[in-house]
């Protein structure tokens, strides 16, 4: 057996080793690198940060406050309309026969610029009419670039149309068209007999459309603005707020509701349901960005929450037509809307030309909801031109419900391109059209000639949208059925047990006021300390850099949070679709045969 020589050591070549390294670290992943020394966290950035997490709170907080004492003088100012320009009453429709709670306002000023001098003398009235879907009126014009704002620059005469926080009572939804109605002759008698343009946001584009289809008619260009007219439409797992019915029994509820509060409808009920549909955003990403740009963000978070917070209420019988004859029976797109005893609202009896004003980005009315009517009411294209009807539709691909009417790039673009071109619109052939806007800079303020707005003509028969009609009629049915056992055993023992104190109680006690007035220090006197202390963080403000470990940190730990919300209301709204087929959604039993001659 020979032995083994033994084995040199290897001498290790330093460029080698330092070219290996070197390849090794390019190679692995940008995650797993080591952090270098100078990257690491330090005890001064802890410091830094510390400091700035402490009075990012302070403030946070205290903009907190302000919304709660900015909410409370809003009550007791009467909650007026936030809107952002000087106005003056032309007509309160409490005073009409029949009344409601309407009321007719015209601008006057912007600032402290007059309007006369501004105003094209050629060009029609503009009347915009604001949701009524749990808010307060002013939406459409709470700042300089808004669908007010738009309509001034290009010459309109503009008249706004709110509401008072109580309706009148016993008031109905006739009465409320009624009152519309008369605004309207109103305008036109002071314009010279010329037919106001109508512009409706949501709810009040729905309000326009039956203005339009009322029994004595309406002339001028009407524009709807997230506005839903077909509300069985959606995209499933998107729009989950069409199945509320479904799984809350119908409107017996908002029944119910509206007897505690004593013959009215709280529309905090409507706002809560707006934010629980997204809650990522409407909840948790809001106030986040405002804890996280505190310095920056308040007061757009004030002015925002002014409006957002004012909660308007409707009567009784309002709230029972629109749920019974809109989004449970989605009877207008059907015909079967009757208002007083001897009109029914049918669609097809609109000679205005109609611009519809949509947006992908809509949870709440997307485009489904905004067109899919059209197929509906006129079956072809020919029957839509034998109709000698003019639809407009205009989508935006990114913008949120509120966005379309308070985003000021929307304002600015899409609203502006629509009022320039309504006389073009008017002059159009009878038929289906989609407005397309070509804006090769991407500028919002760009000039007219640096865009261009094309009319495509479209076919009816191109509209086709998702439903479930059978589904939802089985949902109308009970809500119907429980609406009357509702109505003849339980309500008259709940309104016997109701009156003004118990409804002014259940007001006060709702989650969305409660959440807003606790943090102030008239309610809560911890937050006298927070607005002592938030003066003398503003003047010794020590904002860390955006480059600090901690604070990229915590950006992280927020993206985090709202992506697993997201994934949580995304498991939610699917899982509604899944139940709600379920309970509704299954097949029509076949009619048995009861001939034996027919069995064979």
């Amino acid at each position: 057996m020979t032995a083994k020589k033994p084995r040199k050591a290897k001498r290790s070549d330093p460029k080698k080793k330092a070219s290996k390294s070197a390849r090794r670290a390019q190679s692995r992943p940008e995650s797993a690198k080591p952090i270098q020394a100078s990257s690491r966290p330090s005890l001064p950035d802890a410091a830094a940060y510390g400091v700035d997490l402490m009075q990012r709170q302070t403030l946070f907080f205290d903009a907190l406050r302000q919304r709660a004492n900015t909410m409370l003088a809003h009550e007791r100012d009467g909650m007026p309309p936030v809107l952002k320009f000087k106005y003056e009453l032309v007509a309160d429709a409490a005073t009409f026969e029949p009344a409601c709670n309407y009321q007719l306002l015209k601008i006057l000023e912007i600032g402290d610029i007059c309007l006369d001098d501004c105003l094209d003398p050629d060009k029609p009235p503009v009347i915009i009419i604001d949701p009524r879907a749990g808010h307060g009126p002013g939406i459409g014009g709470f700042k300089d670039d808004s669908e007010v704002g738009i309509a001034l620059h290009e010459g309109y005469p503009v008249y706004f149309v709110v509401f008072t926080p109580d309706p009148v009572s016993g008031q109905t939804l006739a009465d409320v068209l009624a009152g519309l109605r008369q605004f309207v002759e109103l305008v036109a008698e002071r314009h010279d007999g010329e037919a106001p343009v109508l512009y409706g946001n949501c709810q009040g584009g729905w309000a326009a459309a039956l203005l339009a289809a009322d029994c004595e008619g309406l002339a001028g260009p009407i524009v709807m603005n997230g506005s839903p007219l077909s509300y069985w439409a959606g995209e499933p797992g998107a729009n989950p707020m069409r199945l509320a019915a479904g799984f809350l029994g119908g409107a017996w509820i908002n029944h119910f509701l509206s007897d505690l509060g004593n013959g009215r409808f709280d529309g905090a009920w409507l706002v809560q349901n707006f934010e629980t549909l997204k809650p990522e955003g409407a909840i948790f990403r809001k106030y986040a960005d405002l804890f996280e740009n505190v310095d920056t963000a308040a007061d757009r978070f004030l002015d925002f929450e002014r409006w957002w917070g004012g909660f308007y209420r409707l009567s009784r019988e309002e709230i029972l037509a629109i749920v019974e004859n809109l989004f449970i029976g989605n009877r207008l797109e059907k015909g079967l809307v009757k208002l007083g005893a001897h009109c029914e609202i049918d669609l097809k009896q609109i000679r205005n030309p109609l611009v519809i004003f949509a947006s992908h980005g809509d949870n709440i009315t997307p485009p489904h909801q905004a067109l899919g009517w059209i197929p509906a009411v006129y079956e072809t294209t020919e029957a839509l031109i034998a109709a000698d009807q003019r639809i407009v539709y205009l989508i935006n691909q990114h913008a949120g419900h509120l966005g379309i009417f308070v985003s000021a790039s929307v304002a600015r673009l899409e609203h502006r391109a629509m009022l320039e071109n309504l006389s073009d619109i008017e002059a159009l052939e009878p038929g289906l059209y989609e407005m397309r806007i070509d804006n090769p800079t991407g500028d919002p303020d760009c000039d007219h000639d640096q865009y261009i707005v094309r009319f495509e003509p479209r076919r009816v028969e191109d509209l086709v949208f998702e439903t479930q009609p059978e589904a939802f009629e089985r949902v109308g049915r009970l809500s119907a059925q429980l609406e009357t056992a509702y109505s003849n055993f339980a309500s008259p023992w709940v309104r016997a047990w109701s009156n003004p104190v118990t409804a002014e109680l259940m007001k006060w006690s709702h989650p969305m006021r409660v959440t807003r007035y606790m943090f102030s220090e008239r309610f809560n006197p911890a937050m006298a300390m927070t607005a002592a202390f938030a003066p003398m963080v503003r003047a010794n403000r020590k904002a860390v850099n955006e480059d600090n470990r901690f604070r990229t940190a915590e950006k992280m730990g927020v993206d985090w949070i709202e992506t697993g919300l997201t994934r949580m209301r995304e498991s939610r709204d699917a899982a509604s679709e899944l139940a709600f087929s379920w309970l509704y959604d299954w097949p029509r039993l076949p009619e048995p045969i009861k001939d034996e001659a027919a069995k064979k």
